[in-house]
């Protein structure tokens, strides 16, 4: 490889059957010890709502746990749906924890409610005028966060003149014409709507503006990743994830089911036809493999930093997961 491509991990809190809300966070909280003493880059957080068996709803709260219970690792938001709040508010809630953990936080940003209609109507009455003023918003944030705004009227505390990274998150075309124009750095959501991404990468490269901020582009991309000692045990360990995409399509939500042997018989033909659209960015099998496809995959993109997500039943087998996705980075790197 020409360039050293940092890992990092987005996780979902994602609860498991027989499992719950308390459990999972516990989870969360060792999974990021692992990822720190792995050395991984970032560990991101999403907001999502009205999920009962998603246990990320209070993102910044869970922002700050983690980042209490790690030393290193960068910790952040994939991300904060700035449309469900004020940006004075997001704002002051990340200059506090930048302040308690300096240099460590990541600001994510998406338009996206994180949720149903309805919900996003239940947060804010006026949630789609908001999801219009998206790009508005985020000159807000970046002026309350700026020193340039010391002269307002209107000021963040804490949040006035800290360094805080701000990333446009998004998976779609809109997203990455806005964090070219903005000279931001861009991450596409790849492990759950990888369709446009080559083309959104390639847009926001050729139509970047530097900016204080940022001189050069700078993309990450986020897909499922499932390791394991066998070729066989990931196959088996990925039918989690496959599961969880057809609940998704079918409006069935559940917890995190345990792995199956395989998925004869369990999608018709149009329901296989959209889990393999949405899942198309997922690597699934043992380190030589994974090897080989993620170095593809990182030529084929031109990436700058690669970021998983490992929604896997057992919490073990998670973290083994974990390791083996360092090593294989670790080999691409060499």
């Amino acid at each position: 490889m020409s360039k050293n491509i940092p890992i990092s991990l987005l996780e979902l809190a994602i609860v498991t059957k027989g499992s719950n809300a308390s459990e999972t966070l516990i989870k969360t909280k060792e999974l990021a010890q692992t990822a720190d003493d792995l050395d991984f880059n970032r560990i991101w957080l999403a907001e999502h709502h009205n999920m009962q068996h998603v246990a990320s709803s209070a993102t910044v709260v869970l922002i700050g746990y983690i980042a209490e219970n790690t030393k290193n690792i960068r910790v952040g938001s994939g991300g904060i749906m700035l449309p469900n709040h004020s940006p004075l508010i997001i704002a002051e809630q990340f200059g506090t924890l930048e302040t308690l953990y300096p240099n460590r936080i990541d600001l994510g940003l998406g338009r996206a409610p994180g949720t149903d209609g309805l919900t996003a109507q239940a947060i804010r009455k006026d949630f789609y005028e908001e999801s219009q003023q998206f790009p508005k918003n985020v000159s807000a944030l970046q002026s309350y966060l700026s020193q340039e705004n010391s002269t307002s009227k209107v000021r963040a505390f804490p949040g006035e003149g800290l360094q805080i990274p701000i990333w446009i998150l998004g998976s779609s075309m809109d997203s990455a014409a806005l964090a070219a124009a903005y000279g931001l750095p861009y991450a596409f959501a790849g492990h759950f709507a990888p369709k446009v991404m080559v083309e959104a990468f390639e847009f926001y490269r050729e139509n970047f503006e530097p900016s204080d901020y940022l001189s050069q582009p700078k993309t990450m991309a986020c897909v499922n990743f499932i390791g394991a000692e066998t070729a066989e045990k990931a196959t088996i360990l990925s039918t989690s994830l496959y599961q969880m995409f057809l609940g998704l399509i079918q409006n069935n939500r559940k917890p995190l089911q345990p792995p199956l042997e395989n998925l004869d018989g369990l999608m018709n033909e149009a329901e296989a036809y959209h889990v393999n659209q949405m899942t198309a960015c997922t690597f699934v099998g043992d380190k030589l493999h994974l090897v080989k496809e993620l170095k593809k995959f990182i030529n084929f993109t031109q990436i700058d930093e690669l970021m998983i997500t490992s929604p896997i039943f057992n919490h073990q087998d998670k973290i083994a997961s974990l390791k083996i996705a360092k090593e294989v980075m670790d080999e691409i790197n060499s």
